[in-house]
């Protein structure tokens, strides 16, 4: 296993839970856009499988510290499978922004439901599934905008190969 990989993920896990604290409750999630930044960032220096690492275990530090609901477990991993999948396929920052967007907001925010049903209780069941939708969209529509400075800026300092 790459150590410099291994460090980078760590980093980038913490860097999710911490900056989780910058959440926006909107319906029954806690929007947090630094886990869509940190998303794109694994993508673009890492690759999809580090990504859904990453997320998942910020999501799963967030849930164990109260930071987070379950609902952080779909958002961010299909996000970061798919950016990943679309950054390593193609190269291309604004396609991987898109699919970050599509994999969050659209596949996360419908997978939401079931688990929202099954774990969260009778008051997130009687929600409809699209509810999930809008806050994930809000979510990572900001933090996949705020991840492009951020990434250009990690490619000119040459500290990863971006």
């Amino acid at each position: 296993m790459n150590t410099r990989k291994l460090s980078l993920a760590a980093m980038l896990c913490a860097l999710a839970v911490v900056g989780s604290l910058l959440s926006i409750p909107v319906f029954g999630s806690k929007c947090a856009p630094v886990q869509h930044i940190v998303n794109i960032v694994c993508a673009v220096t890492m690759g999809p499988w580090w990504g859904i690492a990453v997320a998942f275990l910020a999501s799963l530090i967030r849930n164990v510290l109260g930071l987070g609901s379950l609902l952080a477990f779909p958002g961010s991993m299909f996000g970061a499978a798919l950016c990943g999948l679309m950054y390593q396929k193609t190269r291309n920052l604004p396609a991987t922004l898109l699919a970050e967007v599509f994999g969050t907001a659209i596949v996360g925010g419908l997978c939401a439901y079931p688990i929202a049903v099954a774990f969260m209780g009778q008051s997130a069941a009687e929600l409809a599934f699209y509810v999930y939708v809008t806050p994930f969209l809000i979510s990572t529509v900001g933090g996949s905008l705020l991840a492009v400075p951020v990434v250009y800026a990690l490619g000119k300092s040459k500290l990863f190969q971006v």
